[in-house]
């Protein structure tokens, strides 16, 4: 990288690392041009939209502790903080878009033990950590009335939240037409230091930055997609405050209260790059732990089934590679919301010449 401050950029994906960084950069003074292969409002499933879409919108760093490192937990401390930070930035809306409400892990009395090896787990990351407590029957009830009455003993993790983040991801695209970012949807693109390829054009720009997610693949030859399956429904009949998790041996199943009565229900991590509709095992599985959570799920409306991949490296964490006229940052995993702000910071870091980039030891910089 130069020390010149680029006057163009273009950003290839608009998923939530691209749109953020279109925001962030557009709001600073400098022309951002958003490429994007697929609709930028898309509306269904179907239309192949960015795994910011599908997510749940959990900002968990003890719960994703467990499954990764230290760094993963401070990437999502710092995003405790920046995400409200940035919301403050948007136009108010009629409901939050972040609920700092902590977790509930839970488990049923035949698996205590996977509550038990969760909870050793996350001290042998976090020795010491204070984020979170021990609930008992009574607890757990005033925490989560609708809960069903026979989970005796569970975990309070009060340093989580979770965002609305349909409706950010509508919002900050409103916002970004706002400011006067450019934006080409339906345009594939491939991308070199300086240079965006089109199918019909070569556009020259002082930076380019890659957030295409798995739609960096060709040219990120280590990149994978890790297939997720979740489920959304809708009832009047059950109310949560906050994401509860359930432990099972198979499976550690969670549910992420959403605005107008919906819940969205999701578990499964599948080695895959399929893109088909959920399976009739996952469903079955989503469907029958949720009644086991609550008898009251067993009237809620099934309103959709939702699948998508996943971009990761090896080692699941976030790459921010710098080159001269090219950043590429991609892998965010299944930690989009937890990982995005740390990630986005550091490339901003980079693009003003800031001495030490953010979160640079934690990050797989290259």
């Amino acid at each position: 990288m130069t020390n010149k401050l680029p006057t163009t950029i273009a950003i290839a994906g608009a998923g939530l690392l691209g749109r953020l960084l279109a925001w962030q950069l557009q709001k600073s003074g400098i022309q951002v041009t958003l490429f994007e292969s697929g609709s930028f409002t898309p509306d269904t499933p179907q239309t192949n939209r960015a795994a910011a879409f599908t997510a749940a919108g959990m900002v968990a760093p003890l719960s994703e502790a467990v499954v990764s490192d230290e760094g993963v937990y401070r990437m999502g401390v710092f995003a405790l903080q920046q995400w409200p930070s940035w919301f403050a930035q948007l136009p108010a809306t009629e409901t939050p878009l972040f609920f700092n409400n902590g977790s509930l892990v839970v488990a049923h009395h035949q698996d205590t033990s996977e509550l038990e090896q969760f909870e050793r787990e996350l001290g042998f990351v976090l020795p010491g950590c204070k984020g979170y407590h021990h609930v008992n029957q009574h607890e757990i009830h005033q925490l989560e009335p609708d809960l069903h009455s026979n989970f005796h003993t569970g975990l309070f993790l009060s340093e989580e939240g979770h965002v609305n983040n349909r409706e950010f991801m509508r919002l900050i695209g409103d916002e970004l037409f706002r400011i006067g970012t450019k934006i080409r949807e339906l345009t594939p693109v491939d991308v070199f230091p300086g240079k965006i390829v089109t199918d019909s054009s070569e556009e020259h720009f002082d930076l380019v930055i890659d957030c295409r997610g798995l739609g960096a693949k060709k040219q990120l030859r280590n990149l994978r997609g890790v297939r997720g399956e979740t489920l959304h429904v809708e009832t009047k009949e059950i109310h949560l405050q906050r994401p509860v998790r359930l432990m099972h041996p198979r499976y550690q199943l969670y549910v992420v209260p959403k605005p107008n009565h919906r819940f969205m229900i999701g578990a499964t991590q599948i080695e895959s790059e399929d893109r088909s509709p959920m399976t009739l095992q996952s469903s079955l599985e989503l469907s029958s732990a949720l009644y086991t959570l609550s008898p009251a799920f067993a009237e809620a409306r099934i309103i959709e089934m939702d699948t998508n991949l996943r971009p990761a490296f090896m080692d699941n964490l976030p790459k921010v590679d710098v080159q001269d006229g090219l950043i590429v940052a991609n892998g965010l995993f299944r930690h989009g919301y937890l990982l995005a702000p740390a990630v986005v910071e550091n490339v901003l870091a980079h693009i003003f010449n800031k001495p030490e980039p953010l979160f640079s030891s934690l990050l797989n910089q290259h």
